[in-house]
Order: C-alpha cells, then sequence, then structure tokens
C-alpha cells in the first residue's frame, strides 16, 4: 500500500509570503469621492485617516501612503490622477497590497476593475475590497472575477446606450456642443459658446482665400503650413486639404448647427463612424455667433460644388478656369505657352481638349487674357450702372424662388395619397390573415398597391427636387445680391476677385463673342 506524506504549505495563500517570514508588506489604501461639496469633503478626509490608522497599527504591514481622489467623476479613470500614480507606483514594486472600500469606489467601469486587477496580480500586488470582503489573491476571487468578466460586455453597452440617448435628448432641446479642443475659432466662457477673435482672422481669411482669390484647398494649406500657423488642433502646423474642407463646409461658422448629422461608434474598442441618414437630424439656427455671414457661407457651398463637377480641370492659378467655357465641347479654356523658349512668347487661353480629337476639334477661338479681361469689364459696367435697378430685380427674382407654396401644396397632397395607400396595403395584409382567400388575387392587389406606391413616390422626389433647387438658385442669387451691394458702379480694369465673385460663367463662341451669365440669371453678350 503506497504510503502518502502530506507535506504543509510554506507560503501564506493569502499574502503570498512566507508564513514565518518578518518582512513586511507594503501597503497602500486608495479613497475617492465623487464631488466636491463639503459633506463629501468631509467623508474623504475621513477615509484618508481612517486607512492611514489601520495600515499603521498593523505590525506585519508597512505603511506606504493613501491615494485620493476628490471631487471627480469615477466612470473611468483617465482624470484620477492618484489612481494612476498609484497603479505606476504598485507596478514597481513599490505596493504589495492595495486596500479600498469598495468594487465602486475602485473603478465603476467594469472593464477597467478587471483589466487593473489581473494586471496588479501578475506583478504580484493584491487588492482588498472591504465592502465585498474579497481578496483577489483568494481562490474565489477568479470565480467573481468571470462573473464580472461577463457582466462587462453588457455593462458597456448599456452604458454606450444610456450617453447616447442623454445626447439626443440634448439634440431635441437645441443644446449644441463643440469639441473645442480643436475647433478653430470658438471656445467655451461660462458655459456659453464665444469667439476667439485671433483663431476668427484665420478662419475668415480661409474662406477669403478660396472664394474671392480662387485659391484650391490644397494652395490654402500649403500656404498656412508655409507661414506657420497652427491647425484646428493647435498641435502643429501641419495643414492639409481636410482640414481645409472641414473648415469650409462647416455650418456651424454661419451660426447654425445640424446635429446627429455623423457619430463615432465605439463598441468593444472597435471604432469607426457612422453616417446617421436613417436617423432624423435637428437644425438649431443662431445657435451661437456667427463668424461667417450666412451669404457667404452659401456661396462657398455652391462654388465647392462646381469645383468638385469639374475638378479634374480647376487651377488656382488661373482665374478663368471653372469659369471661361468652350461652346463646342463644354469644357474649360486654359492657359497655354506658345514659343516659351524665344523672344515670340505668348501666353494665350485655349480650350483644354480643342486638338484631344483632330477629327472634330473645336473651332472656338484661341483669346489673350486681355480681350477677356477687357469685355468683362464693359460687361460688369453695364450691369451696374444702375445698381438701385439691379437690386430691386434681384431681390423681386430672389421672392419668387423662395415661394414655395405651390409646390408645397402638391407635395402635401402626395404625402395624404401615400398615407391612405398605406393604409390600404396594412388592410389588405390584415384581411389576408383572418380569412381565407385566394392568394392569386390577393398578390395582384399587393403588387397594385405597391406600384402605386412607387410612383407616388417617384413624384413626391421629382417635386421635392425641385423645390430645393429653387432654394439653391435662390441661395446663389442671394449671395450675389449681397456681394455687389458694397462693390463699386464703375471699374476701369479687370479685378479677379469680382470675376469669381459676380460670374456664374463665360461661354466663349466660334465667332469670338463671350456671353457672360452673373449669378442672378442675367446674361450679356459681348
Amino acid at each position: 500500500m503506497a504510503k502518502v506524506t502530506v507535506i504543509p504549505s510554506t507560503i501564506n495563500p493569502l499574502t503570498q509570503m512566507e508564513l514565518n517570514s518578518t518582512e513586511k508588506r507594503k501597503v497602500a489604501a486608495y479613497a475617492r469621492v465623487s464631488t466636491d461639496s463639503d459633506e463629501q469633503y468631509t467623508s474623504y478626509e475621513m477615509q484618508v485617516k481612517t486607512y492611514r490608522n489601520y495600515i499603521q497599527e498593523r505590525v506585519d504591514w508597512e505603511y506606504v501612503n493613501v491615494y485620493a481622489d476628490e471631487g471627480i467623476s469615477g466612470t473611468n479613470t483617465k482624470r484620477r490622477v492618484q489612481f494612476n500614480k498609484m497603479i505606476e507606483d504598485a507596478l514597481e514594486g513599490k505596493i504589495d497590497l492595495i486596500i479600498t472600500k469598495s468594487i465602486s469606489r475602485f473603478a465603476r467601469n467594469t472593464l477597467d476593475t478587471i483589466t487593473y486587477i489581473r494586471k496588479l496580480k501578475s506583478a504580484g500586488v493584491e487588492v482588498f475590497f472591504e465592502k465585498e470582503n474579497l481578496w483577489t489573491f483568494d481562490s474565489k476571487s477568479e470565480m467573481f472575477l468571470s462573473m464580472l468578466a461577463a457582466m462587462a460586455q453588457e455593462e458597456s453597452r448599456s452604458i454606450s446606450e444610456n450617453v447616447k440617448m442623454g445626447i439626443r435628448w440634448g439634440m431635441k432641446e437645441g443644446k449644441v456642443k463643440m469639441p473645442f479642443k480643436c475647433f478653430l475659432g470658438y471656445e467655451k466662457v461660462d458655459g456659453k459658446i464665444s469667439i476667439v477673435e485671433e483663431e476668427v482672422k484665420i478662419v475668415r481669411r480661409i474662406y477669403s482665400m478660396f472664394l474671392r482669390d480662387g485659391m484650391t484647398r490644397k494652395t490654402i494649406a500649403d500656404t498656412l503650413k508655409r507661414e506657420g500657423i497652427l491647425t484646428p488642433s493647435k498641435k502643429n502646423c501641419d495643414w492639409t486639404v481636410g482640414n481645409i474642407q472641414s473648415i469650409l463646409t462647416n455650418e456651424k461658422y454661419k451660426g447654425d448647427a445640424i446635429l446627429q448629422k455623423v457619430f463615432i461608434e465605439d463598441y468593444l474598442d472597435h471604432k469607426k463612424k457612422v453616417n446617421t441618414g436613417q436617423l432624423p437630424k435637428y437644425f438649431v439656427e443662431n445657435s451661437h455667433p456667427a463668424i461667417i455671414n450666412k451669404d457667404e457661407w452659401n456661396l462657398v457651398q455652391i462654388e465647392i460644388e462646381k469645383r468638385e463637377k469639374f475638378k479634374y480641370a480647376y487651377s488656382s492659378n488661373n482665374p478663368y478656369f471653372s469659369k471661361l467655357i468652350c461652346e463646342d465641347c463644354g469644357r474649360f479654356y486654359g492657359v497655354k505657352i506658345w514659343h516659351s523658349n524665344s523672344k515670340y512668347r505668348k501666353k494665350v487661353l485655349q480650350c483644354n481638349f480643342k486638338y484631344y480629337n483632330n477629327k472634330d476639334k473645336c473651332k472656338t477661338p484661341n483669346l489673350t487674357e486681355e480681350e477677356v479681361n477687357a469685355k468683362f469689364v464693359q460687361v460688369y459696367n453695364e450691369i451696374m450702372v444702375n445698381k438701385d435697378s439691379l437690386i430691386k430685380e434681384t431681390k423681386e427674382i430672389i421672392d419668387f424662388l423662395t415661394n414655395t407654396e405651390e409646390l408645397d401644396e402638391k407635395i402635401k397632397e402626395l404625402d395624404e395619397e401615400l398615407n391612405n395607400n398605406k393604409i390600404l396595403v396594412e388592410n389588405l395584409i390584415k384581411q389576408n390573415k383572418i380569412r381565407i382567400q385566394s392568394q392569386d388575387n390577393y398578390l395582384v392587389q399587393y403588387n397594385l398597391l405597391v406600384n402605386t406606391n412607387k410612383e407616388l413616390r417617384s413624384k413626391r422626389d421629382i417635386l421635392i427636387k425641385n423645390k430645393e433647387e429653387k432654394i439653391y438658385k435662390s441661395q446663389n442669387i442671394n449671395s450675389f445680391l449681397a456681394e455687389i451691394s458694397d462693390k463699386p458702379n464703375i471699374i476701369s480694369e479687370f479685378d479677379s476677385n469680382l470675376w469669381n465673385i459676380v460670374l456664374d460663367e463665360a461661354i466663349v463662341h466660334k465667332n469670338k463673342t463671350i456671353t457672360f451669365k452673373f449669378r442672378n440669371g442675367k446674361e450679356i453678350t459681348k
């Protein structure tokens, strides 16, 4: 028969130290209160004092410190300075045991709790939770931690949903939030959105460089980078096209806000930007001080859309790009250099696709900058000679375009028809569930109603598009009106700023005439 000898343990299962060891455990405590009220501060002081006395009374413990955070939220550990310092000291071997009141005091986020406990345990550091009477070196604690881990995913999802719900309720109330740390031009003062004058100058300059100087987004970014101007994050001068695009298209610069455009989905650390096209957006008008005039902002959006349409041909070095158009092919004119290496060097404006297809090349003529400039000066003076009349006429056009009552009425009628059709479909499906009938007949009726629904929606979409086009044109013309109000009636030389601001396009004809189309719809051929 085998003889079994029991060898007694020489290691304390709780302290992980030799049973007869005289070495003291290095012990620290962690205390925290969530608010900075007087009552909580008293509790905070009491915790610190109690833990200090408790540790120092033990002959087998060596007092290290009481780490304490006060007056902050405990939902995550990012802002808990003392907590982070304690973890750092423990991992460096300065602490053997950490005492804290409860798991909720240690970290309210379950994922944080599990992460830190396991990190400390692997470094030989134990944590004791008084309320739960839980020692993390105890074998039973592993089961408890496993339960916490099982709860962590659901807790993370629940917190995320609650946060999103709170944000959306705020949106319904018209509460606007901005990422001030990386938002150029604004700051928060006493809970209100306020303008930063020095940064405002940069924002307005960007709009001016794009709209009046005709610069591309890349040219603007390169210019700001070269001048050493800090980006919105205030960390460096590495401006990008994305920075410029964001500033030019952000409606907050005109004092409005569109909420719930996109949001960042952060689930199990997989972050991604999600478009909320299927969720309602909240438009908050005049929610904060404007940096850019609304008419100018609208004009910039029009210019962006136009450049995107012809981005393959746009250049900030040539103000005629995106404006001067060939009658034959509809493409832009570009600057060409003839005899570049001789004394006969000459710069001309020519259709970019004139010789693209030799069999059917464009018949439109080459022009000089002087010819185009002179004709623009003539038509500008002609259209502005009676400025008051022009402004009055333009306002009448805007009034006509902004009047969408007829379209709104037709859209309303279609909405009612769609709703009635929906009720018919629901009733048809309901009746098919409660009574026996021919499924062939049912499908015929069902498909008929579905097709009717498609036709009604198609008509509604066309009306909505027509309405949007009217509004778009009115914004374009309104911007034109705002720009010409303080511009001179008569000019003696070509002004590229005026060219970009008041002109929509200029069509070059075969007989060398040019039709200038202004933003208010007026056309003059020279």
